[in-house]
C-alpha cells in the first residue's frame, strides 16, 4: 500500500525519530509499504518520518553486496530490483567529501547542493532484526546519509541559508495555491 509522503513544513519532519526495539511483523509491513511508496514516486530512498512514522527505519533502492554499497554500471539495468532496508541506522565512520545535487520526496520542486562524506560505514539491523554493517561509497553513500538525516529531523530546507529557504517557501506556496505543486522528488 502506498503511503502519503509528508510535505516540507509538516512538523513531524523536524522531529528526531525513536529507535526500534526489534523487528516485528508490523515493522516489516511498514517497510514494504515504504518500498512501494518510494517506487511509486520514483525515489531512491525513503525514511519512516517522511510517511508520518517516527521510527528509525529507512529503505533505499540501492544494493549492498558483500558488505559494500557502491554504484556499478550494471545497476542501471536492474535498479528497480534493488532494495536495502535498515533499522536504527547509524553512521559509525565517514571520510572524504563529495558534493551532490540532492532532491527529496518531501521537498518538491527543489534540489540542493550538499557536501557529504564520500565513504561511510553504517551499522543497524536488517528486516529480521539481525545486526548488519556495510560500507557505502559515492552516490550511494549520499543516499544513505540523506535518509539518516530524515531520522534526525533534518530536511533539505535545513541545509539552505535563510534567504534561499524563504524564497523556496514562497515558491512552494505559489505552486500549492496554483494547484501545480507536487510531492514528487528524489528521496
Amino acid at each position: 500500500m502506498q503511503l502519503r509522503v509528508l510535505p516540507v513544513g509538516d512538523p513531524r519532519l523536524r522531529q528526531k525519530s525513536d529507535p526500534i526495539a526489534g523487528a516485528t511483523p508490523e515493522l516489516r509491513e511498514l517497510a514494504e509499504n515504504m518500498i512501494e511508496t518510494m517506487r511509486g514516486h520514483d525515489g531512491v530512498g525513503l525514511a519512516a518520518p517522511q510517511v508520518g512514522v517516527s521510527k528509525r527505519v529507512i529503505v533505499t533502492a540501492v544494493p549492498v553486496r558483500d558488505g559494500l554499497s557502491e554504484e556499478q554500471e550494471s545497476d542501471a539495468e536492474s535498479d528497480k530490483a534493488w532494495v536495502t532496508e535498515v533499522i536504527n541506522p547509524v553512521i559509525v565512520e565517514g571520510d572524504g567529501e563529495i558534493r551532490c545535487e540532492e532532491g527529496c520526496l518531501s521537498v518538491p520542486e527543489m534540489t540542493v547542493d550538499v557536501d557529504r562524506f564520500d565513504r561511510v560505514v553504517i551499522e543497524g539491523l536488517d528486516r529480521h532484526g539481525e545486526p548488519m554493517q556495510f560500507e557505502a561509497r559515492g552516490f550511494y553513500a549520499v543516499i544513505f546519509q540523506h535518509e539518516i538525516d530524515h531520522l534526525d529531523g533534518i530536511t533539505l530546507l535545513s541545509r539552505l541559508g535563510s534567504l534561499k529557504r524563504g524564497l523556496y517557501l514562497k515558491k512552494l506556496k505559489k505552486l500549492q495555491r496554483d494547484g501545480s505543486g507536487s510531492t514528487a522528488g528524489a528521496s
